[in-house]
């Protein structure tokens, strides 16, 4: 027969007591410590909610897409090739269209619709084209 180890058979007790002492010390401690001011204002203002503009004109929207083969149209228009970078065509037609909107009044807006198979670059591309023909109103959009 196996001989019994007697100190195997003691139950071990933790005694929390002296750490929920700890914890109530740290608690009021921290809640002495801490200064109740208030924040100090960041001075970021919000944007109210304005009334439309019943004199505004609308902008005059053009619409890019972006096909999944890099082929880029304006208003459903090909432009360049799908490989350019620098696409001069698409400058020189948002340039044409954004300075007709200027002479009439109204804002020239740009949506991208790129296709989600497209590559980022040619996003980018239509990006630095709308910059270079001074288009501030970029949006992108889904199809």
């Amino acid at each position: 027969m196996a001989k019994k180890i007697p100190f195997l058979d003691t139950k071990d007790t933790v005694d929390l007591t002296p750490m929920i002492d700890v914890v109530f010390l740290l608690l009021a401690f921290f809640m002495v410590t801490t200064d109740l001011t208030q924040e100090a204002d960041l001075g970021i203002t919000l944007p109210a909610i304005a009334e439309p503009d019943p004199n505004a004109t609308p902008p005059d929207e053009h619409i890019v897409e972006i096909a999944p083969s890099g082929e880029v149209s304006l208003n459903g228009t090909p432009m360049d090739n799908p490989v350019s970078i620098e696409m001069p065509q698409l400058v020189s037609t948002l340039s044409r269209l954004k300075g007709a909107a200027d002479q009439v009044g109204q804002r020239t807006a740009v949506t991208i619709v790129a296709d989600p198979d497209s590559l980022h670059q040619r996003s980018i591309a239509v990006l630095n084209a709308c910059a270079a023909a001074k288009v501030k109103f970029v949006m992108f959009s889904q199809e």
